[in-house]
């Protein structure tokens, strides 16, 4: 799976990994990942990722 990375703070995030701590499931695409969901680092949104 595709890692995607934060244009702000550089947080990368792995579908592989999720984001358990903010209710992403490890093993949840990219696709899936809720539009509500920020970085768990910066607060920024989805669009501010780009694919690794």
């Amino acid at each position: 799976m595709e890692k995607y990375v934060c244009t702000i703070c550089g947080y990368v995030y792995d579908p592989e990994a999720g984001d358990p701590d903010n209710g992403i499931a490890p093993g949840t695409k990219w696709e899936d990942v809720s539009e509500e969901w920020v970085c768990p680092l910066c607060g920024a949104d989805k669009s501010a990722f780009e694919k690794e």
